[in-house]
């Protein structure tokens, strides 16, 4: 029998008291399954009970002023799979940061719900949304600094990529980065973690340990544990030398093949003019190849069952009873 982690589970992942304006329902993590998480991750629900949402908090010992200057920038953040920070706590205050809830699994958790490594469709589907993601933040300027497990969310409609600046709030460039709290060492690019200042090639190496963790349930397996159609791909963004791995679009081309004739030879050279990794849609909503593998079915049965175990539990779960005034 596949054991429940807290986050799906009923009373074992309980919290109590509040965060900011919210009360707080239950822990979104895990401890069992040892994966560092850069912060501390609740649900937590309006007192009027009209919003439920998923509340961050700094673990001990990390800097409240970097913690909420990361959350405050990543309010900024673009993309279907970016998971901006949508309230961070008033100046003075104890630091958090919210933003809404929608049924989610870390995917520590949804390894353990699917009993082991996910199918390839979904990792390639994984590994396209985010590397999609990550673009959209490269284009603002942004690098994410914090791409791990426990950073991806693994929701019914495609993953949501939390935890943006968990590196830089964890130590100032120029300190060493290496066994601090929350760092999940095969994720951390060798470069940050000699303290290095976080780039996008950085984003990079930690996509390809997210990945190697959904394919293998490690970020730092063997390659030959690795799935064959994953294995160059995978090993190519765990070069420890930053200008040695792969730039996006190749990424997205070995993720998710485009479909249809190779363009034309424009004399230009072999490779012809660079393909736009993503376009917006009529919206002006940036949508890209990923897309066409977040469909039906890409995601296991197991999570889609969790996930929708998790939605009804919150949908019946009451406020946590005030405290009884004292005499």
């Amino acid at each position: 029998m596949v054991r429940m982690p807290a986050s799906v589970a009923g009373a074992g992942g309980r919290a109590r008291g509040a965060t900011g304006p919210y009360a707080v329902l239950r822990e979104l993590d895990d401890e069992a399954s040892g994966i560092p998480v850069p912060e501390r991750r609740f649900i937590g629900r309006s007192a009027d009970g009209d919003r439920t949402v998923l509340i961050g908090v700094p673990l001990p010992g990390v800097d409240p002023g970097r913690f909420l200057a990361e959350a405050e920038t990543s309010r900024y953040l673009l993309g279907p799979w970016s998971a901006p920070a949508a309230e961070v706590a008033a100046p003075g205050d104890a630091p958090w940061h919210a933003r809404p809830y929608v049924p989610v699994l870390p995917l520590p958790a949804a390894l353990t719900v699917h009993g082991g490594p996910l199918p390839e469709r979904t990792v390639r589907a994984l590994g396209a949304a985010l590397v999609e993601t990550l673009v959209i933040g490269h284009g603002q300027g942004l690098a994410h600094a914090g791409v791990s497990p426990a950073a991806v969310l693994l929701a019914a409609d495609g993953p949501r990529l939390t935890c943006f600046g968990a590196v830089r709030a964890a130590a100032e460039d120029g300190t060493a980065r290496s066994g601090l709290p929350g760092l999940e060492s095969g994720s951390l690019p060798p470069e940050q973690a000699a303290g290095g200042r976080p780039q996008p090639a950085g984003d990079v190496h930690a996509l390809g340990a997210v990945l190697a963790y959904a394919a293998t349930g490690h970020t730092v397996p063997e390659r030959e544990e690795l799935p064959a159609a994953l294995r160059a791909v995978v090993t190519a963004c765990l070069s420890r030398d930053p200008a040695a791995r792969p730039r996006p679009a190749e990424l997205l081309d070995a993720l998710c093949p485009a479909a249809g004739p190779p363009p034309p030879d424009t004399g230009a050279g072999a490779a012809g003019p660079p393909r736009p990794v993503t376009l917006p849609d009529a919206a002006g909503t940036p949508a890209g190849r990923a897309a066409a593998l977040l469909g039906s079915g890409w995601l296991p049965g197991r999570i889609i069952a969790a996930l929708a175990r998790q939605s009804a539990e919150l949908l019946a779960a009451g406020l946590p009873a005030s405290p009884a005034p004292q005499d």
